[in-house]
Parts: structure tokens; sequence; C-alpha cells
């Protein structure tokens, strides 16, 4: 495991609370899983994947957790297109 240097771009991850620590009245399946934070930020100091880590993130906030990602990218979409949404907001319709 390859040590990371201060200054680089990571995602950490920190458990905020446990499955025990969840509320009563969520769903099963999702009080089995614990509730965790991912943030992204510059790394504080050198850290292995894997291992406690301190980043600054771009807002200036120092946050702790787990080194999870190097140079995290999003990976998130916004599905399909729904037809059926794309008139609103328009002032006459379809062009």
């Amino acid at each position: 495991m390859s040590t990371v240097p201060t200054g680089t771009w990571v995602e950490i991850e920190r458990v905020i609370l446990r499955p025990d620590q969840r509320a009563p009245n969520i769903p099963e399946d999702t009080a089995r899983t614990p509730y965790v934070m991912r943030v992204s930020g510059w790394l504080l100091e050198p850290a292995a994947p894997g291992q406690p880590a301190r980043v600054r993130t771009l807002i200036g906030r120092e946050l702790a957790g787990t080194l999870k990602t190097v140079s995290p990218s999003y990976t998130h979409g916004f599905g399909e297109v729904v037809p059926e949404l794309l008139d609103i907001g328009t002032a006459g319709g379809k062009p």
C-alpha cells in the first residue's frame, strides 16, 4: 500500500451512525446499514488508502475519516430523459 502525499485531492469516509444508533422507525434494510459521510478534500498529511486521514474541503473545513479514494470523480447522473417533463417552463410548449 503506497502513501498518498500531502495536498492530493482525495475522498474520506466516516461512519456517522452505526446500525444500532439509527432511528427505530426506518426501513429494516436501511437500519442494518451504517449512516456514512463521504467528503472530498486536500490531504493534510501523508496517508495510505484504508488508513486514517485528514482533509481540508473546498470551503476550508478540516475533517477526519478513512482514506477511500485518490482523485475521486463524480459518477452520478440524472437518469433517462422524461419526455413529459421537457415542456415544463417553456412559454409555448414545443418549438
